[in-house]
């Protein structure tokens, strides 16, 4: 028995291209968020430690200048980590953005993927009839026959 094409089998391939596509950019978008979020942390422990350091030498240091240079420096990675950190949101609303895309891309191919589900089961039971009145044809047709 020769199954019936669906008439929308090049817009679910398209369908299925286009989350393939999307999952990808989630993927990526994620990865660097991800990237983004680890130089953060690493900014801030190398903060955390300077300053231990910094604590540990504040009294032996003889030179305001060195204090200074202490201070310009903390004062420089806050500035980077608040930076950092406003990086970080800007990536997760991207990576939100994709992720919702993906999800409609999926919603869009699970739809077409019910609907060629629903035509094949139509087909089927439409083929079963068809035997089914082609078989009872033919015992009608041997019935009426005298032998």
């Amino acid at each position: 028995m020769a199954g019936k094409t669906f008439e929308l089998e090049q817009v679910l391939v398209y369908r299925r291209e286009m989350e393939k596509l999307r999952k990808q950019e989630f993927a990526v978008s994620k990865q660097v968020l991800e990237k983004a979020d680890q130089e953060l942390k690493r900014e801030e422990e190398l903060v955390e430690i300077l300053a231990q350091e910094f604590y540990r030498c504040q009294q032996d240091m003889e030179c305001i200048d060195d204090m200074r240079m202490y201070s310009d420096f903390f004062a420089r990675k806050r500035e980077t980590i608040v930076q950092q950190k406003e990086q970080i949101e800007q990536l997760g609303r991207i990576m939100n953005e994709k992720r919702s895309d993906l999800m409609e891309a999926s919603k869009e191919k699970k739809v077409l993927e019910s609907l060629k589900e629903k035509k094949a089961a139509e087909f089927k039971q439409e083929m079963a009839t068809k035997e089914r009145n082609f078989l009872d044809e033919i015992s009608i047709q041997k019935k009426v026959k005298p032998t």
